[in-house]
């Protein structure tokens, strides 16, 4: 068979070679075993657009993704507990149904060489702390600590921890985009609140997994969007710098300096004063991430796209792609800036920017102004895409997802041999998923999925990945 490699010819010694889950988006069975409501279920019932069951129905199928994920050269695989499948109030008596599950899949994976790499938080909160307020409700927090230190002395055959998955898209979907449930546009008071909030959990988990000696690694996961002037203007730099201070510095500061440093800070206010706006911060929550800030052990980036944008005066205003119509979306930030399209930059169906730059540009701004992040892998980037079903048992044509994965695999690799730690890379995902916001016709998988009989398929990429992992040590 001919190659599938173009750009990428070889993988490095011990490389992670990943694909990536979450609970939610492919478990499907909301309603089984005991599992409780999350934030979601009531919001997407009201909706109507679509549901989550069956999702991929991993819940019951997961040995065969598992085995796929073997026999298509994956080492690794990201997958997170569901918080209201072990305690289906967000509290309270473990459901011993849901910790037997988790035991089973996790047991699966390591059968099959397949090491899991597991995140306790992926935008999932039990619906009753969500009606209590999310992360803007500090007994949240409680909550969470009590729930993750339950997981580290449940399921030791874990090694691999991260514990919030994305803070920042949780806050801005939730209240600034407006696309996840509470639903929320340019709250921004609360936006800025919930990311302290979820960092201020993150370091008590660490610190608490730190102190009572558990065994393995732990960490967290931010996606990161580099943000560029366009045109390159000292109004838009400018615009450009706020913005970035609050989806990126604001996060990595708290989490790798354990403070919110002055630089940073002078741009969150003035985003804040420019929307009357708020923070909050109680006494004693930056000691508590400070303590953290060296003790994370590794760091997972997630990384789509990047963000292109020019000075704005006028009123927050947006618009959502959730359809695949390309060309919908619209970003207008007050007091910060609006989002333009760069010519010459590829867009996929939902207006995201196809710019592998941006994973060089991130990884190499992580790994030299934020040296506590220690080991990076990169644990969610991939390409939505409305794949053709071919029929049973027919190779679906993806050239553009492994022209995708290839461009950002090859800027990896190029920030590693500059120095960067970056040791492994999660594809999103391994296999087709719900999606929060787009439902059914947003596909990412290395594994295709017939929603309609839960069959799996063969992509062109799947073949490729499995080409490429095999030169890992070759």
């Amino acid at each position: 068979m001919e190659s599938l490699l173009k750009r990428v010819k070889q993988l490095p010694d011990g490389f992670v070679w990943g694909g990536a889950t979450a609970a939610y988006q492919v478990e499907g069975a909301t309603k089984v075993d005991g599992k409780g409501k999350t934030m979601w279920d009531d919001y997407l019932a009201a909706q109507g657009r679509f549901s989550p069951d069956p999702a991929s129905d991993f819940y019951h199928r997961y040995p065969e993704d598992i085995e796929l994920a073997k026999l298509y050269g994956l080492n690794a695989v990201r997958v997170s507990i569901a918080w209201s499948r072990i305690f289906p109030d967000g509290a309270g008596e473990p459901n011993t149904a849901g910790v037997a599950y988790y035991h089973r899949l996790f047991a699966d994976c390591i059968a099959n060489g397949v090491t899991p790499y597991v995140s306790l938080h992926h935008f999932d909160t039990p619906k009753r702390l969500f009606d209590d307020g999310d992360w803007l409700n500090r007994a949240t927090i409680d909550a969470f600590v009590r729930y993750a230190d339950f997981c580290f002395g449940e399921f030791t055959e874990v090694q691999n921890w991260f514990t919030i998955n994305e803070l920042i898209s949780l806050a801005f979907s939730q209240y600034i985009q407006g696309n996840f449930p509470p639903s929320h546009h340019f709250d921004v008071t609360s936006g800025i609140q919930a990311q302290h909030n979820e960092l201020l959990a993150h370091a008590r988990v660490v610190n608490l997994f730190k102190e009572k000696g558990y065994a393995g690694r732990i960490g967290l996961i931010h996606v990161l969007q580099p943000v560029y002037a366009y045109p390159e203007t000292p109004a838009n730099q400018h615009a450009a710098d706020l913005e970035d201070a609050f989806m990126n510095r604001f996060l990595l500061d708290g989490t790798f300096k354990g403070e919110y440093t002055d630089a940073t800070m002078a741009l969150i206010d003035e985003l804040l004063d420019a929307n009357d706006a708020h923070l909050t911060i109680e006494p004693g929550d930056m000691e508590i991430i400070k303590a953290a800030s060296t003790q994370n052990d590794y760091f997972g980036m997630n990384y789509y796209q990047p963000s292109f944008v020019t000075a704005y005066a006028g009123e927050s205003t947006n618009s959502f792609n959730g359809t695949g119509e390309k060309g919908t979306s619209a970003f207008k930030f007050k007091g910060v800036g609006q989002h333009v399209k760069k010519p010459g930059v590829d867009q996929t169906d939902w207006d995201w920017n196809i710019y592998p730059e941006g994973m060089y540009d991130m990884l190499k701004r992580v790994a030299t102004e934020y040296p506590n992040s220690k080991t990076i892998y990169i644990t969610e980037n991939g390409l939505g895409y409305k794949d053709e079903y071919q029929g049973v048992g027919q190779l679906i044509n993806d050239d553009k997802r492994i022209d995708f994965i290839d461009r950002h695999v090859e800027a990896l690799l190029q920030a590693r041999v500059e120095g960067v730690d970056v040791q492994g890379y999660f594809v999103w995902s391994l296999q087709d998923q719900f999606s929060w916001a787009n439902g059914y016709n947003k596909r990412y998988g290395l594994f295709y999925v017939n929603f309609d009989t839960q069959a799996r398929e063969i992509k062109k990429s799947t073949l490729w990945f499995r080409e490429l992992g095999r030169t890992i040590g070759g």
